[in-house]
């Protein structure tokens, strides 16, 4: 998104209509209470540090740091789907390429914090909605998962991140100095339009399928009903994230295969 859209309002398409659909969901995962309180300025610094250091039971740099790892051979198998299936004139490859790049960055950024805190990366065990998580992006690198289910989830698991950040940055939000950098990594315009570029592939491949333009309709159906199963799944993965800053984590919310 372009951080400028109201909660659980993406702009058009079928993902517009998933996040009406299931916006009870949705504004849970972009406007968790945890993101709430950054934005209002109440928020409990030590919860914030639990967020960026290794600490039980929070998530933290530990724990996102070994999911941005999962993250990359994840981003990498829809990097190769889109060549063999994407829309070259769309250059839903050019897109892609770009965020995986820019992953390495954010694997640095981990690791400067990790450094800055006394943090022993090797040393940092995933606790249970990291290892979830982590094994859901192994579901979707199998060969038989589609193209359009594969960016569907893409395409939501970086939405939720720049919308909830994005939210801490708007006008009137009260978020605490030292919060600003975390913040605007992940709240800021330029990642708005890379969501916004995920959304319209992911948008353009749902229709596609909707539309009967498969070669097999049924398939379609059925490609479209596992995308937005798949949507629901990531918005209750990151719930469960946001769980673990608050040092609330406990039964899983995301459904199990």
């Amino acid at each position: 998104m372009d951080g400028k859209s109201k909660p659980g309002v993406p702009y058009g398409g079928m993902t517009d209509t998933w996040a009406k659909k299931h916006r009870l969901i949705y504004i849970g995962a972009t406007r968790h209470p945890f993101i709430l309180s950054i934005r209002d300025g109440t928020v409990d610094l030590s919860a914030f540090k639990r967020w960026l250091v290794s600490k039980p039971h929070a998530i933290n740099v530990g724990q996102d740091y070994i999911f941005v790892r999962a993250f990359v051979p994840f981003v990498a198998s829809v990097l190769i789907r889109a060549y063999k299936k994407g829309d070259e004139s769309s250059g839903d490859m050019e897109v892609i390429l770009s965020g995986l790049g820019s992953l390495n960055d954010e694997i640095a950024w981990f690791k400067q914090e990790a450094s800055k805190w006394g943090v022993d990366l090797s040393q940092v065990a995933p606790e249970k909605p990291t290892q979830h998580y982590c094994r859901f992006l192994e579901e979707l690198m199998r060969p038989e998962v589609d193209y359009t289910v594969a960016t569907a989830a893409f395409w939501a698991i970086e939405t939720v991140y720049q919308e909830s950040f994005a939210h801490c940055l708007e006008e009137g939000s009260k978020t605490p100095p030292e919060l600003q950098e975390a913040c605007q990594r992940w709240g800021n315009d330029g990642f708005g339009h890379y969501c916004s570029s995920l959304r319209n592939i992911a948008d353009r491949q749902l229709e596609k399928a909707a539309s009967g333009s498969e070669p097999l309709v049924k398939v379609s159906e059925d490609v479209v009903s596992k995308a937005e199963v798949t949507f629901l799944r990531v918005l209750e993965y990151e719930v469960d994230f946001w769980n673990m800053s608050c040092g609330t984590a406990g039964h899983s919310a995301a459904p199990k295969p």
